[in-house]
């Protein structure tokens, strides 16, 4: 789009014909009224679906807005109707509608990046993890997660369902794994986001060492919201506060200096480590036997179903 504006812009000199004049400025009409209205639409996006903005993207937005004012400034000179120009401004904005309803009324396909271990992984025992589902559960499926997860987040409330709908057949054992290198060798680089990731994962570990019980209560607290129209991690002060307030200070800062903790958090991170593919990966992730994936889905169903395609557990 971009582009054809360039080539129109080219024939909207005083030197071109008047019929040509005219076409290119209706032509750029027509397109800028494209731009405007992908720029708002990506801009909404941004605000209330993706809850971030990407500057990158909102450079090109705003250039957008900009080229359309300027537009529409400069065509006035070339005596074309105001009205012609809202209609023809019109055309193109129905055309970025388009854009939006598709984006709207089809939903992609679920994507996630699945793999296969090329060496043995690490052994958990299960019955010595936090899970979600029974322990008695023939097929037992490896989380791997971080707190401080976007994605992690996500796909955490989907678990008890799909649980619910193998029919206690399937467990999900949880393994914090820390997106931080001051545990997490394979960690390339540090990012703000997870700074207290390893220090979080303790606690979470913690909770569960002091009382079983009630570790649940803290693992969903972690990934919920009180209010907001979109989830951030919880701080560390604030976890570690919400864990006291489980399992009493005494028994919280005693149970930090188990050696179980440390023991588990590397066995979750040398299944990270070794289900890498080129030193690069991401969570959640997911292990069963030496099958991992990586899911990025939408529902309880689209997760059931790239655990039985990829991981290759059995339907229930």
């Amino acid at each position: 789009m971009y582009l054809a504006l360039f080539v129109a812009s080219l024939f909207v000199g005083p030197q071109t014909e008047e019929p040509v004049r005219r076409l290119a400025w209706m032509s750029m009409l027509v397109m800028v009224g494209a731009v405007a209205g992908s720029a708002l639409w990506f801009i909404i996006v941004q605000k209330w679906l993706v809850g971030a903005f990407c500057p990158y993207c909102m450079s090109t937005h705003l250039t957008g807005l900009l080229l359309t004012a300027l537009v529409i400034i400069r065509v006035r000179k070339d005596r074309i109707r105001p009205l012609h120009t809202l209609g023809l401004i019109s055309a193109g904005l129905l055309l970025s509608g388009m854009l939006v309803a598709f984006q709207v009324g089809f939903a992609p396909t679920t994507v996630y990046k699945a793999g296969v271990s090329q060496v043995q992984l690490p052994v958990l025992d299960y019955q010595n993890a936090p899970i979600i589902g029974s322990e008695d559960a023939p097929y037992k499926v490896t989380l791997l997660f971080d707190y401080n997860c976007a994605h992690c987040q996500k796909l955490h409330f989907m678990l008890p369902e799909v649980v619910r709908r193998y029919g206690g057949k399937l467990a999900f054992v949880l393994c914090p794994t820390p997106l931080n290198t001051k545990c997490n060798p394979y960690i390339p680089k540090d990012v703000a986001l997870f700074k207290n990731s390893c220090e979080m994962a303790e606690i979470g570990l913690a909770v569960w060492c002091v009382n079983r019980a009630v570790y649940p209560e803290f693992d969903n607290w972690m990934f919920t919201y009180e209010s907001g129209d979109r989830w951030c991690p919880r701080t560390l002060k604030a976890a570690k506060e919400k864990a006291m307030e489980l399992v009493g200070k005494a028994k919280l800062e005693a149970a930090l200096s188990n050696p179980w903790i440390g023991q588990y958090l590397q066995t979750s991170i040398r299944i990270f480590g070794q289900t890498l593919q080129g030193q690069k990966g991401g969570i959640p992730k997911l292990v069963y036997g030496s099958r991992w994936v990586i899911p990025e889905a939408d529902n309880a169903e689209n997760l059931m179903a790239i655990i039985r395609t990829s991981l290759a557990v059995p339907q229930p």
